[in-house]
């Protein structure tokens, strides 16, 4: 019969000041319960080796709020040491190095050298394309100059003169086309030009209207630090946060009919519908925080 040595006493007083049954301490530590009881008793030949009874008092302190490595201190001498005899029949069994055969030991040996060799090879391959693409470079130029030359020496003045006649007819037949395209151009941006304008304003809440643009994208410019939100017409949350000083924030409500912008400090704000800066109805300066509605009817 064993009876309960000091250090064993000592583990079991935490264990039963935590509130543990051997039980619950074998679920904790995963140590099987008949261990714990060697560790208690002071049994440690039941144990599988003196490593293992050294790793369990570990185990069992930490689970009980003891610090092991005082109480390997203080019950030394209960505590069996771990002896080196116990390692070379465990590393007996291991091979710690394997042999390199000497046939691949050497071509080992002869693999920097092959690298090598290969190395210089493809340099002197390249530098040999290199140079005969720049020799025949010259060649094939001075020829198309020559063949130039002997076209420009067969032309007559007769057929210089009708080239300068199809060339200024073209050059006139140029300048009414372009003249044409820019009238088209300015005709369609008068027609595509927005309307961006007030409906109504109570409070700090004002309503704006955009047309006559099939697309709505809209930039909240910070020239401070406000505070912004920005919601769609169906009450969506697409953006909310603080806006750094000269940073923006874009949102694309070309397929929305409606947004919200929610502003903390409007005179650190600029919104801008399309690159064009909506004016405040309600001036930023008298009301910090307003409501902006903006209502987009997409142009047919």
């Amino acid at each position: 019969m064993f009876y309960l040595t000091e250090l064993g006493n000592r583990l079991k007083e935490a264990r039963e000041a935590k509130g543990l049954s051997l039980e619950d301490l074998q679920e904790l530590t995963k140590i099987q319960k008949r261990y714990l009881i060697g560790i208690e008793e002071g049994n440690y030949s039941m144990m599988p080796g003196k490593f293992y009874v050294r790793a369990f008092i570990k185990q069992y302190c930490e689970a009980v709020g003891l610090d092991s490595e005082e109480i390997f201190e203080q019950y030394k001498s209960e505590v069996p040491s771990v002896y080196s005899e116990e390692l070379p029949e465990q590393l007996s069994r291991v091979q710690s190095r394997k042999t390199i055969p000497a046939r691949d030991s050497k071509v080992v040996e002869m693999l920097p050298k092959i690298l090598v060799a290969v190395l210089v090879i493809g340099v002197a391959i390249l530098i040999w394309v290199l140079v005969s693409s720049n020799m025949s470079k010259p060649d094939s130029d001075d020829k198309k100059n020559d063949k130039q030359n002997e076209v420009g020496y067969n032309k007559s003045d007769e057929f210089n003169k009708e080239e300068e006649k199809a060339d200024k007819k073209q050059d006139v037949k140029k300048e009414d086309t372009s003249d044409k395209k820019d009238d088209a151009n300015d005709a369609v941006d008068e027609k595509t030009e927005q309307e961006l304008a007030v409906v109504s304003t109570s409070g700090k809440n004002s309503t704006y209207e955009l047309k006559n643009t099939d697309t709505f994208k809209l930039k909240v410019t910070s020239k401070g630090s406000p505070w912004v939100g920005i919601n769609n017409g169906e009450g969506k949350l697409l953006f909310q946060g603080t806006i750094n000083k000269n940073e923006s924030q874009e949102i694309d409500f070309t397929n929305e009919k409606e947004a919200v912008i929610n502003i903390g400090r409007a005179y650190e704000t600029e919104i801008y519908v399309n690159d064009e800066k909506l004016e405040y109805s309600i001036s930023p300066t008298e009301v910090n925080t307003q409501l902006v509605t903006i209502q987009f009817t997409k142009a047919e």
